[in-house]
């Protein structure tokens, strides 16, 4: 998440708790439109390297795309010549999903437990999903969903800390919002960076690749997409609001012509079924 409020940097909460998982599983759904039409997509390349670590194609796969959200990773899927089914648990997120891909199936459900016979998928997709699952559960779901020599692909898109404005951005933004942000910006890295916390089982063996990737884009909706974001989400409106006002500030001082390029870090994880 890149994020980079102007001053004043500090908001004089910094000790707000961290707000409940599950609460911010389900603040998607109201913001279902803003997310799909501001949130960066993938790039080609990363499908590629799915493709080299699973040691198959996605053209002709079968293809299950959990927690599908409003369908970005599905449609891309779906333009690689795969068969796509998309599982998704938040009505919000599955009606904008409609609306926009009705030519593709969606089923509701989750990661945890899969509408899906045993043997039935050539792949497992989870797009900025999987943290939201339970390892316990999700882990043997997709085992048994999987088809032999089937492949779990995981990734997230996350913000570079070599890039020195995203960097000063998590900085001031951590500073901002308090302890609570910066453990869940931990939390998420966690997740991304180490097999371990996507199956602390052990039971899969996951190879990595990592692909980095930009895009530029208005300054409008580089903050609406700061804004889709889950933390952001479920914070009261009026602070949400002076946050992304001052956001705005920061950001029309340090890019004059009015575009942010945003630099993303592509963190890939694939398994495949023995």
């Amino acid at each position: 998440m890149t994020v980079s409020p102007a001053a004043p940097e500090h908001s004089g909460h910094s000790e707000d708790p961290q707000p409940p998982h599950s609460l911010r599983a389900h603040s998607f759904n109201a913001a279902a439109a803003q997310y799909a039409a501001n949130r960066p997509a993938y790039p080609p390349a990363l499908f590629d390297a799915v493709e080299e670590l699973s040691g198959r194609p996605l053209a002709g796969a079968r293809v299950v795309d959990v927690g599908a959200g409003t369908g970005i990773a599905t449609a891309l899927l779906h333009e690689r010549g795969a068969e796509v089914l998309a599982v998704e648990p938040g009505e919000g997120m599955a009606a904008e999903f409609r609306r926009a891909l009705p030519h593709i199936p969606l089923v509701h459900g989750n990661g945890n437990a899969l509408p899906l016979a045993d043997d039935s998928a050539d792949f497992l997709t989870y797009a900025q999903a999987w943290h939201w699952t339970d390892p316990a559960r999700s882990v043997p779901e997709a085992l048994r969903v999987l088809r032999p020599g089937g492949a779990l692909a995981l990734w997230w898109n996350t913000t570079p800390r070599d890039v020195e404005w995203i960097a000063d951005a998590q900085a001031r933004a951590g500073r901002f919002f308090g302890l609570g942000f910066a453990a869940e910006r931990r939390k998420d890295a966690e997740h991304t960076a180490h097999t371990e916390h996507a199956d602390p089982s052990g039971r899969l063996r996951f190879t990595s690749g990592e692909v980095r990737w930009s895009r530029r884009v208005p300054i409008d909706t580089h903050l609406a997409n700061v804004g889709s974001h889950s933390f952001l989400l479920v914070t009261p409106e009026e602070r949400r609001t002076a946050f992304l006002e001052q956001e705005r500030g920061h950001l029309t001082r340090a890019f004059p012509d009015g575009f942010v390029e945003e630099t993303y870090d592509v963190l890939l994880l694939v398994a495949t079924n023995p």
